[in-house]
């Protein structure tokens, strides 16, 4: 998810990468989500990745750090959650999608897409909600890794003190008056975001403290469950300018993952050799030789990277 959109640098816009191949996801109730696969340089790969997007950012923000994954031995997919880029249907209002699917259908549909192509190990990038998603899903057990980058799920306490105020006027108040105007959130005319299905923008703006309860009574149990097994060891990295995914909005998240092996770290910009990074940073090309190079040991090895930065 976005406050005001990290764009990727002046030479990232002029030179794209190059493409991956496209791919079509279909999903257990239909929905057709529309992706990349970018196959390991290697004569065999180490391992799948799949990344998870924020919220409302399309997925080819992340091809860069996908042709990296692939230069480094991984077979990636970036694809699109429903109502967002190659995934949009033609009528965006009234399509009725709710971030929820995102994780119990877009993300699974991926996850058991990416099982079928192979029995490697399929590890999990997750920026910002594409870090809660995973555990959505029914078949989440199957993962074997995942490195998580601001991943929260925005609930407005758990913003920065100093901004807190201001996102919530955005998020909370302007973004349901918009939509309910609109019939979806009109968020790339604005400059924010791009366009949300209501659904989606609705869970955003009343999320509750607790998770489980934006869902109904009877399905709260199977939820939690869902997510209980995941037993897959994870990296929750957070940036300290980081407005959206503060520690407090990490830790929520990865309360749920309770059967993980869960380690965190908290990075300040300069630890990276930069004066600001917030919550898009990461995935700007300017990491390859420094943030993007080092996530490489933790996906291959397991390795943690930032031992000294380690966050309890």
């Amino acid at each position: 998810m976005a406050e005001g959109m990290d764009l990727p640098l002046a030479e990232e816009r002029n030179s794209r990468p190059s493409e991956g191949a496209p791919v079509e996801i279909r999903c257990t109730d239909g929905v057709v989500l529309g992706g990349h696969i970018w196959g390991s340089s290697a004569a065999k790969a180490s391992a799948s990745v799949i990344i998870n997007p924020a919220t409302g950012v399309l997925a080819r923000y992340y091809h860069y750090y996908a042709r990296f994954l692939a230069a480094h031995g991984f077979d990636v997919l970036t694809y699109d959650y429903r109502g967002i880029g190659r995934s949009r249907p033609a009528q965006l209002k009234g399509c009725g999608y709710r971030w929820r699917e995102w994780g119990e259908k877009d993300f699974d549909a991926a996850l058991c897409f990416m099982d079928g192509r192979s029995d490697q190990p399929i590890y999990v990038v997750g920026h910002s909600i594409g870090g809660f998603l995973p555990g959505l899903s029914k078949h989440a057990g199957r993962i074997d890794r995942m490195l998580t980058m601001g991943a929260q799920y925005a609930y407005w306490r758990d913003y920065a003190p100093e901004h807190r105020m201001r996102l919530l006027m955005k998020w909370h108040v302007v973004m349901p008056v918009l939509t309910a105007l609109f019939g979806y959130f009109p968020g790339k005319r604005l400059g924010w975001l791009e366009d949300l299905p209501a659904g989606v923008a609705h869970e955003w703006s009343f999320r509750r403290a607790r998770m489980e309860m934006s869902h109904p009574a009877a399905e709260r149990d199977e939820v939690l469950a869902r997510f209980a097994a995941v037993t897959a060891p994870v990296l929750a990295v957070a940036m300290s300018d980081d407005e959206l995914g503060t520690m407090p909005a990490i830790r929520r998240t990865l309360a749920y993952y309770r059967n993980a092996k869960i380690s965190q770290v908290l990075l300040q910009p300069a630890d990276l050799g930069f004066k600001a990074i917030g919550h898009f940073g990461l995935f700007h090309a300017r990491h390859a030789e420094g943030f993007w190079r080092d996530s490489i040991a933790w996906l291959s090895h397991g390795i943690h990277p930032w031992p000294a930065q380690a966050s309890i």
